[in-house]
């Protein structure tokens, strides 16, 4: 995909927060991998921000002892070698405007390299002491060239996200700015493309005329991890529905745009989330339920419920659980529900997107063992496996008229074929100046307009929330929000 623009590539990677777990854990193994695939240019080198004490050899032995860990065997070989060789490190306090000025000493002057990417890999409340800094020490020009990437959530709210836009476009302009969804870079999520607008088989049946309803479910098995100082303030809804659904949700229900460049794609997202019902304060209840994980069991081992993990303020109500209903008052969508639901400890880790069709008009088989047939469903598999599947019914063989469910499996990915990481993919567009799957302002700034009522009404309401028990796929509240008898959660393949 491109965006029409052409993109000078960077000859320099700056990492903010580069010992921190973002980068260890994605950013320095993706960037790897980009190297092993010969897909980085032999002129870019890579700058890691850090406060702490450590000259470049010594930053290139931390690479090599946590990268062992991420990927096997790598550590040694030329390939490896060659990627650790083009990391320097800038020790630096993220306050102090003189370790920009050491940063900017050692970039490349401005006519021997086209643009520098600024990656923000810290915490939101530290987005702004960066930006300023930068254009502090001229890092921010020349306008229009420079990138600075920066991780969910966009503020907290939608008064916080549209100040945190304001002080962006102060120093960079929007086309400066990649706003990073790693859900977006699924490939799972890019071929939803391909499976509806290049198959005339599947978009006729893609509206309402022939579709039930639409779940989105991002399921965690894992707890906060030790990030309590940012997950308390921030919840589910923050932290999950408001990006990562709410994104997944655009992608299913969008118009075909008319090319795949980024803002004919940015476009028919925004049109989607402004298609979207308000939400009444009176109705937030019959729309949205949140709950918090209480202790239980999870593969056999016992875990803590969430008030007990380390540095949770005592009787918290931050959610970890958040289930929501919407609709979208289109052509394509009108009176077809969106059933998103997001959580922690629950019973496994999955995210999927899961259509149902509507029931057949004729009760055909009434007088048969087939009195009753489930509905059809297609099934898109994000993670943990990748791939898209019908359900059909089919005749068993036999005297009787019984049918069995087939699934027929559209998976993309050959035996001998292995999948990219998110962060790759999107990495790359990076450095290549492509902003197809990054978030335009207005598309974050809609998404906070549609949650911001149920936001609102959990703020005030401070002296409860429901429990479900670690290992469990979430409250029973939680089908509340269907709307009809016959609907039920997917959890499953």
């Amino acid at each position: 995909m491109s965006d029409g623009r052409e993109a000078s590539l960077p000859c320099t990677f700056v990492i903010f927060g580069a010992t921190g777990n973002l980068a260890t854990n994605k950013l320095l193994p993706a960037l790897y991998h980009l190297e092993a695939a010969a897909r980085l240019s032999e002129s870019l080198s890579i700058i890691a921000f850090s406060r702490r004490p450590w000259n470049d050899d010594e930053w290139r032995n931390h690479m090599r002892e946590v990268l062992a860990e991420k990927i096997k065997g790598a550590p040694g070989t030329p390939v490896f070698e060659r990627f650790v060789a083009r990391f320097r490190y800038q020790q630096g306090d993220l306050n102090d405007v003189a370790s920009y000025q050491a940063l900017a000493d050692r970039l490349p002057p401005a006519e021997a390299c086209s643009s520098t990417v600024f990656y923000l890999a810290i915490k939101p409340s530290e987005f702004g002491a960066v930006i300023h800094n930068l254009e502090a020490v001229g890092l921010n020009k020349p306008r229009g060239l420079n990138r600075v990437v920066i991780e969910k959530p966009f503020g907290e709210d939608i008064e916080s996200a549209r100040m945190l836009n304001q002080l962006l476009h102060e120093h960079f302009d929007e086309e400066q700015v990649f706003r990073i969804d790693h859900f977006l870079g699924k490939e799972t999520v890019q071929n939803l493309l391909v499976f509806r607008f290049a198959n005339t088989l599947i978009e006729p049946l893609w509206n309402r005329n022939f579709i039930d309803h639409v779940q989105i479910t991002v399921a965690e098995s894992i707890g906060i991890e030790k990030r309590a100082d940012y997950y308390d303030r921030a919840g589910a809804l923050r932290d999950m529905l408001q990006n990562h659904l709410m994104q997944l949700l655009t992608v299913v229900a969008m118009e075909p745009p008319p090319a795949l460049e980024a803002d004919a794609l940015h476009d028919e997202k925004v049109k989607v989330l402004r298609s979207i019902r308000p939400i009444a304060k009176r109705a937030v209840h019959a729309h949205a339920v949140r709950a918090q994980y209480a202790r239980g069991m999870i593969d056999g081992a016992n875990v803590p419920g969430y008030q007990q993990e380390e540095k949770v303020e005592p009787n918290s109500i931050t959610e970890t659980f958040v289930a929501a209903k919407f609709y979208i008052d289109n052509w394509r969508w009108r009176g077809v529900p969106f059933y998103l639901r997001t959580g922690k400890r629950m019973q496994r880790q999955t995210s999927m997107i899961a259509l149902r069709f509507r029931h057949p008009p004729q009760q055909l088989f009434r007088e048969t063992p087939l009195e009753s047939i489930d509905p059809n469903w297609i099934l898109l598999s994000i993670q943990p496996d990748e791939s898209m599947r019908m359900e059909i019914h089919v005749k068993q063989p036999g005297l009787d008229m019984d049918t069995r469910l087939m699934q027929m499996n559209a998976s993309f990915l050959k035996t001998d074929e292995q999948t990219l990481d998110a962060y790759e993919t999107l990495l790359l567009d990076v450095i290549e100046g492509d902003r197809s799957l990054f978030l335009r302002f207005d598309e974050v700034e809609w998404a906070w307009r549609v949650v911001d009522p149920i936001l609102k009404n959990w703020t005030v309401e401070r002296e409860y929330i429901p429990t479900y028990p670690a290992g469990s796929w979430g409250p029973a509240e939680a089908n509340r929000l269907f709307d009809s008898d016959d609907q039920t959660w997917r959890n499953e393949l």
